[in-house]
């Protein structure tokens, strides 16, 4: 039993460990192997640590010698351990992806140092969910940054470079902003520990009242720009876009969301209801939210590149998490933790089956990729699976979160969120449909294509399909794993 609760410790140096074995090797499919062992090994650890958890309940796990509030703990419940779960296989399946199409984005020398990045990448993402210490949150969400800029520059070319320096730059923006945050908690309570944060605060947040709202104000600017909240999100489409394939899927699907969680954590665990009400700094978030909904859809529609469209989708997806979180109900937060697991399986598959086009036709721009139906019918095929979840067609995770979500407004008594809600929908759909109608039907699209002529072989494409699998899994079994999210927020 003591040993399965050292289970997410012994994750993350597994990652660390096995990425840092990588550049010694000479060998790329010694390299790819490496990475793919591990994370299946990482993935069943986390699957025993999940089950664990839901039998007997979440547990504090010490790390070192010294107890907290002056060691570092890891806070295990059953939230984290679901995610811990979800972050492995996602990755899992990009890196399976990965192994066959990396060598056809990146120079064949720098593919060892690729699978260190993604490896750390994911080891720093879990250790900001496990975490209970804030700088230590900290010293991941660094580490991660680095690693995450590291998978898009790999690419070596003009327009990566670019976008890195400005996802670098927006970046360190926000873990500066962290940092300011943690120092005014630190300096007010004396405790880096989130739970002992709370039990000072609680008592003596009226007694420095500014203070407790400008560190507030930090944490959900500077998270917010991690997480590309609506309008901090203006490097992630640039970001998205120019990575490569496996990249770009990694980054949507996982690396935003390891700082929401965070959030989350911050937001209703350290401060807490009471303060939170106390200074009423939820309806902020629950504008920007409904903002990013609108906004990023808005600007998807008007993309001519289709990882752009798809980069922007993922704006007014976050919105829909952050209409959960500045609800303020359980049930709110509930379904941002329920949008967070079907967003990070749906969006995942759906960028690397974006990536797949682009490889076997050489275009990204919408107009080129019309008719891909006919030469691509299982690649668009799943595409259409992912994109009708997105625009929330009923059983799939995405409709399942705006229908919940619309309940969770009527009963807080803002009907208006509906509305915002529904033409969220309408505009998801004003820009997936045209891909999937232009890409099946049409007789001037199809015109010249050659059936199955540009299809990826069916061995690449089990990973995308592993995931779609999931995704309709996640959309099937929403009751059950809403009440365990709900049951992991008491």
């Amino acid at each position: 039993m003591s040993l399965i609760k050292s289970f997410p410790l012994v994750i993350i140096l597994i990652l660390f460990i096995s990425a840092f074995i990588m550049p010694l090797i000479k060998k790329i499919k010694i390299a790819k192997g490496i990475s793919l062992i591990s994370m299946t090994i990482v993935m069943i650890l986390a699957l025993i640590n999940l089950i664990f958890v839901i039998n007997k309940g979440g547990y504090l796990y010490r790390i070192g010698h010294f107890n907290a509030p002056y060691g570092v703990e890891f806070r295990i419940g059953i939230i984290e351990a679901i995610m811990g779960l979800v972050f492995t296989f996602v990755s899992l399946m990009i890196i399976w992806y990965s192994v066959y199409s990396i060598e056809k984005e990146i120079k064949e020398s720098k593919v060892a140092l690729y699978y260190l990045l993604i490896n750390i990448l994911i080891g720093s993402l879990l250790g900001v969910v496990y975490s209970n210490d804030l700088f230590n949150c900290f010293v991941f969400i660094e580490v991660g940054t680095l690693a995450s800029c590291g998978t898009i520059v790999v690419k070596d070319k003009k327009e990566n470079i670019k976008a890195t320096m400005k996802y670098l730059i927006m970046s360190c923006l926000g873990s500066g902003l962290v940092l300011m945050g943690i120092a005014y908690l630190y300096s007010m309570t004396g405790h880096l520990n989130i739970d002992y944060i709370h039990e000072v605060l609680i008592k003596s947040y009226l007694n420095y009242p500014n203070a407790v709202l400008i560190s507030i104000v930090l944490f959900i600017v500077g998270l917010g720009v991690k997480s590309a909240m609506f309008p901090l999100h203006n490097w992630l489409p640039d970001a998205h876009s120019s990575a490569p394939t496996s990249s770009s899927a990694i980054l949507s699907s996982l690396v935003l969301k390891a700082f929401v969680l965070l959030l989350i954590k911050i937001l209703y665990r350290l401060y807490g209801m009471k303060i939170l009400e106390y200074y009423s700094v939820l309806n902020i978030i629950l504008i920007l939210g409904s903002l990013g909904m609108i906004m990023g859809s808005v600007f998807a529609i008007f993309q001519k590149n289709i990882k752009r469209v798809i980069a922007y989708s993922t704006v007014a997806q976050m919105g829909y998490i952050f209409l959960g979180i500045g609800l303020g109900t359980d049930i709110g937060i509930s379904i941002a933790v329920f949008h967070i697991i079907g967003h990070s399986v749906t969006k995942s598959a759906l960028f690397l089956l974006v990536g797949g086009m682009i490889e076997q036709t050489g275009h990204k721009t919408l107009e080129h990729l019309k008719g891909i139906g006919r030469e691509m019918p299982l690649t668009l095929g799943l595409f259409s699976m992912g994109a009708l979840s997105m625009i929330g067609i009923p059983i799939l995770p995405g409709f399942i979160s705006k229908w919940h979500l619309s309940l969770a407004a009527i009963a807080d008594g803002d009907v208006i969120l509906v509305a915002v809600i529904l033409l969220s929908s309408l505009l998801n759909a004003i820009y997936y449909f045209p891909i999937i109608i232009n890409g099946f039907f049409g007789e001037e699209n199809l015109q010249g294509k050659v059936y199955k002529s540009k299809s990826k072989p069916l061995k690449e494409l089990m990973p995308v399909i592993f995931l779609v699998i999931s995704m309709v899994y996640v959309g099937l079994t929403s009751s059950g794993i809403i009440n365990l999210i709900a049951l992991g927020l008491k």
